[in-house]
């Protein structure tokens, strides 16, 4: 099976995570695709996320967008930092050897990967799958003492260059809390963020919106 894997700390989740697991699923033709929220992301530890279960459930209703898209609590369930070696490890022990694991990246992450934990583990375990801005360089050249020249090449190969999309969770966090409803939210989030009082929007019925393109 193609199992493909985005993770994030989806918080909230929004139209343009949606878009980049149907992009993934389209461009490497995969079965599923696993969007997977963290306990704990390791490059985040300086911010506070709306609790777990919140961001499962708000997972849960983005998801009926397409059959494909599978919300997974596999990090949420596990104590401490949400490793990403830890994760592929349990996923294969989950869905069985036979299983090719695509772990969907932004590419601008490529740079940072040498400092993962267990990053040649890692790389053993998944196929990375970056998307990147039309016309953006690819520099996997630092990735080559840890997986080999050719592992690093086939890594830029392993590219799909899409138009951006604009949404943004830190745009759509100060939305909320500045009373407005951001745009690229679904309306069944929005109505299950102001439910579950999530992000300062508890109680609204303001359904004006507000933009905003700065990256989460």
């Amino acid at each position: 099976m193609n199992l493909g894997w985005l993770g994030g700390s989806f918080d909230p989740v929004h139209e343009g995570h949606v878009h980049i697991a149907r992009l993934a699923a389209d461009h490497w033709d995969l079965s599923r695709v696993l969007l997977v929220p963290a306990r704990a992301p390791p490059h985040k530890t300086d911010r506070t996320l709306a609790p777990g279960a919140d961001r499962l459930a708000l997972l849960e209703i983005a998801a009926r967008a397409d059959a494909r898209l599978s919300p997974c609590d596999i990090e949420l369930r596990r104590e401490g930092l949400s490793y990403s070696y830890d994760t592929a490890r349990e996923l294969h022990e989950l869905f069985g050897p036979d299983t090719r694991l695509h772990y969907v990246i932004g590419a601008d992450t490529l740079a940072d990967l040498p400092n993962w934990h267990r990053i040649a583990e890692l790389c053993e375990l998944v196929t990375f799958c970056s998307i990147s801005r039309a016309g953006q360089e690819l520099d996997t050249a630092p990735l080559a003492p840890l997986i080999g020249g050719d592992g690093a090449a086939e890594l830029a190969r392993n590219c799909l260059r899409a138009p951006p999309h604009p949404a943004s969770s830190t745009a759509i966090r100060e939305g909320l809390r500045a009373g407005r409803r951001p745009s690229y939210l679904d309306d069944s989030v929005w109505d299950a963020i102001v439910q579950r009082d999530l992000y300062g929007a508890g109680g609204r019925t303001d359904s004006s919106r507000s933009g905003g393109n700065s990256r989460a």
